[in-house]
């Protein structure tokens, strides 16, 4: 007979009585009072989702041509992606240990990446961050086939890519409802973590239309994601994607317990069209907007801070053509309520350009219907030959940045006077969480215009103490705090 554990009924507040048989021998034991009424429920078994969904995730290997140049060409692309995909430092690695000079034009590994199978003749969604600035993409199954890809499309904002390989009776994803997916869920992610491939990890949802700056509100789980894993599969405990894996959240560069996936109906959208032309239109009115703080609501009647804050109207934009002033708050769009000020160039992006929309604004403590039509969002330029060779200055590189000036239409479209954007952030920089792309509109408190403006500000200030830089991403500016590399 197996001894009891005292411990155990001493730990735990019992309902009733333990009762013992014949020969002292354990008849029952009560359950817990805390437990009562509380059905008990088993971990989730992964292993058919694994069976059923393993063979439409892909590995995607990018190669690009060195051109002679030096660099982390020579590392192994797992690390090359972890590298790169979080602004890491480059490793001092010893003479010996440092890659050669590759011979021009030869081909090297770039970054290693996760898809998945959207249609049977050959179509492959992931990552756009994952297929950015490759020369070749190669996708590899799970029964070891190997394709060359083409780039079919890509969109920075959402971070969405569409590639395709000519085979045909693959096994395609079944695309699941995201507004059925629940907090608190199980989920589970295939992906390539470090070239670790058809790798499976679980966790569960932690939260949904999770805002983090960027174009899309995300999903927030705790599945493990790691540099590799981007670009595969979210998938619900009905084998459906959900998502796309894209994002962490790490000071480390590793997996710390909070990942984002683009919602799969955001991705879809997405795919539709890059599929259809190759691009991605989205809709524009022309305002700068903010958020409505409880006092603001308070003080104009509008009661609760909800809507978008109007600071700006552009000129000769659908929205100054429509009657939009500076002070709106504009509460809903085309019906849809404005809870929060993302909510809005969500719902405008989604727009077709050229369709008429109706804007909700409250106005000196009443709402009013303003009519509009659709304008639509220059498409991203390539980077310019010069933005591309661009080189940090001795203070710049101090912090671990390269800048750029913005282009007249970068400006245009970001409705900025003025800034440089980020070509390149390591060191103290990508501590801080800079990343390629921010915009910084202002250093130590003074506005600036140019990479000129930049790098003189930077000359004078004390770089024994931390640098306040107002950065914006996306839709927000926030301020960061920068401390040179010692």
């Amino acid at each position: 007979m197996p001894k009891f554990d005292w411990k155990l009924l001493h730990s735990c507040a019992f309902s009733a009585a333990l009762l013992l048989g014949g020969a002292g021998g354990l008849v029952a034991v009560a359950v817990p009072a805390h437990a009562q009424g509380v059905a008990v429920r088993g971990l989730p078994d992964f292993t058919e989702l694994v069976e059923q969904v393993g063979p439409s995730v892909v590995n995607i290997r990018t190669l690009e041509k060195t051109s002679g140049r030096m660099g982390a060409a020579g590392m192994d692309e797992e690390m090359l992606e972890f590298f790169k995909r979080f602004g890491l430092p480059m490793p001092n690695m010893p003479r010996q240990q440092r890659p050669q000079r590759p011979q021009p034009d030869e081909e090297q590994p770039r970054g290693v990446g996760s898809g998945f199978i959207l249609t049977p003749d050959g179509y492959v969604m992931t990552n756009a961050h994952v297929v950015e600035g490759a020369d070749e993409v190669v996708v590899t199954l799970t029964d070891k086939r190997e394709f060359k890809a083409k780039i079919i499309g890509a969109d920075k904002r959402t971070d969405v890519a569409v590639v395709k390989i000519e085979a045909s009776g693959l096994p395609a994803v079944k695309v699941g409802d995201v507004s059925r997916l629940k907090v608190g869920e199980w989920v589970m992610a295939i992906g390539s973590p470090f070239g670790l491939e058809n790798t499976v990890t679980a966790g569960i949802v932690s939260a949904k239309q999770r805002d983090t700056g960027d174009y899309l509100p995300f999903i927030q789980t705790d599945v493990a994601i790691n540099p590799g894993n981007s670009g595969g599969p979210l998938i619900n405990m009905r084998g459906e994607v959900v998502g796309i894996n894209s994002q962490i959240y790490s000071r480390s560069g590793g997996f710390m317990g909070i990942s984002f996936a683009i919602p799969m109906d955001e991705a879809i959208r997405v795919s539709d069209q890059l599929r259809a032309t190759g691009r991605v239109t989205r809709g524009r009115i022309g305002v700068q907007i903010g958020p409505v703080t409880k006092d603001v609501a308070e003080s104009i009647g509008l009661g609760k801070p909800q809507g978008a804050l109007v600071s700006a109207v552009e000129a000769d934009s659908p929205a100054e053509k429509a009657g939009v002033e500076p002070g709106d708050v504009i509460t809903r769009f085309d019906g849809k309520a404005i809870e929060k000020v993302a909510d809005l160039p969500r719902l405008v992006g989604n727009t077709k350009p050229g369709s008429k929309s109706v804007l909700t604004v409250f106005r000196r403590g009443a709402h009013k219907d303003l009519t509009l039509t659709i304008a639509e969002v220059e498409p991203d330029e390539k980077v310019s030959a010069a933005t591309a060779k661009a080189k940090p200055s001795a203070a710049a590189q101090q912090f671990g940045l390269t800048v750029a000036d913005l282009t007249a239409a970068q400006k245009k479209e970001l409705k900025l006077k003025g800034g440089v954007r980020i070509v390149a952030a390591t060191d103290a920089a990508a501590r801080a969480g800079l990343r390629e792309d921010d915009v910084i509109l202002a250093v130590a408190n003074t506005e600036i215009a140019s990479v000129k403006d930049f790098d003189a500000v930077l000359a004078k200030v004390d770089k024994a103490k931390p640098i306040n830089l107002l950065v914006r991403r996306g839709e927000w500016a926030q301020y960061v705090l920068i401390r040179p590399a010692r």
